[in-house]
């Protein structure tokens, strides 16, 4: 095994750039040691990037997926955010090694006739090589990428290639995306991408309401906030919550379907969590529902969605859920374990 690939599926890499690409955005260019190959990976993946013991975050991948020799993520630096952004820019520099995971991807292009893609600040890096490949398959696409200042807003340079099909539109200039005449109107053949910050997500999900199902593709860098939808079908004992609504939570158990052994699950513990205690190895990184680590195969009974991953659809399927978030509408539920 080389020394850059460790055992668990995770890769010793190395930091071979770092530049500044906007007002507080940097690109950070990563690669092996060894100069072997990186594993593939498609638009819209994302790696896990261990800085340091316990600061583990997700960031994704930018750059152009046919180049196997290097990684490139773009980083917002957020003063008042958990750690790993002030890591990135005031720590980690040129020839520092850091671990990364495998890519992994929960924001699949699918084919479509038609792209809208929709970016807010540093939402633009999941978008680039979706960019990218929409060109290159001669798809017709457009790509409305907005920010709050014209200098605060990463990879203008890249964009400037694609001439009109781009429109960047800085807030202090032009206001805010009409979201009305982009979305109001439903278009079957098309397939909307939308990655930035909740007030964008949250706006582009309640006006693409109407459009067919399975038109809208959405990703998330921090959970989903909580809303009234949450409670519904929750039990009575304990709350938990995000914002100002609470969030009804019950004990329930838990059977891993592959040894049939059952673990309990309190109010005061996530599945993920019980698991844990009980010695069951789980695959986990953000433990807030949004990188897809800890998916696990449901094979009976109703989870109780609280990731900001899955779509509606996959979660009226009851098939798959996040045990780092997501909790039980049934007294039981089988885990694929």
């Amino acid at each position: 095994m080389s020394a850059s690939v460790l055992g668990d599926g995770r890769f010793e890499l190395v930091v071979a750039a770092k530049e500044r690409v906007a007002e507080a955005v940097v690109r950070v260019v990563l690669t092996r040691p060894d100069g072997v190959a990186l594993p593939t990976w498609t638009p819209g993946a994302h790696i896990d990037l261990i800085l340091a013991d316990q600061l583990v975050r997700q960031y994704s991948l930018c750059g152009d997926p046919a180049d196997g020799e290097r990684w490139e993520i773009g980083v917002l630096h957020e003063p008042d955010g958990r750690g790993g952004s002030r890591h990135v820019h005031q720590v980690l520099d040129v020839g520092d090694q850091v671990t990364a995971s495998a890519p992994r991807n929960n924001f699949q292009l699918v084919p479509a006739p038609e792209y809208l893609f929709l970016a807010g600040g540093i939402g633009i890096t999941p978008i680039l090589p979706m960019v990218r490949a929409a060109q290159a398959a001669g798809a017709t696409w457009r790509l409305v990428y907005g920010g709050r200042r014209h200098a605060s807003m990463a990879f203008l340079d890249r964009l400037a290639q694609y001439g009109s099909r781009v429109t960047i539109h800085p807030e202090d200039i032009h206001g805010q995306l009409d979201l009305a005449s982009l979305l109001d109107i439903p278009r079957p053949d098309v397939a909307v991408y939308c990655c930035g910050p909740e007030g964008l997500l949250a706006a582009v999900e309640s006006r693409c309401s109407a459009w067919p199902a399975g038109s809208l593709h959405v990703e998330r860098f921090q959970p989903r906030p909580v809303g009234a939808d949450d409670i519904a079908g929750a039990g009575t004992a304990g709350t938990a919550g995000t914002g100002d609504v609470a969030v009804a939570l019950s004990e329930f158990d838990v059977v891993l379907a592959q040894s049939g052994r059952t673990v309990r699950v309190p109010t005061s513990l996530s599945v993920l969590e019980a698991l844990e205690a009980a010695g069951v190895d789980v695959l986990s990184s953000c433990r807030e529902g949004v990188c897809g680590t800890c998916e696990t195969g449901v094979v009976e009974g109703e989870p109780d969605h609280r990731d900001s991953i899955l779509t509606e659809e996959e979660r009226a399927a009851s098939g798959l859920m996040m045990v780092c978030v997501s909790r039980s509408r049934t007294p039981k539920l089988v885990l694929d374990l």
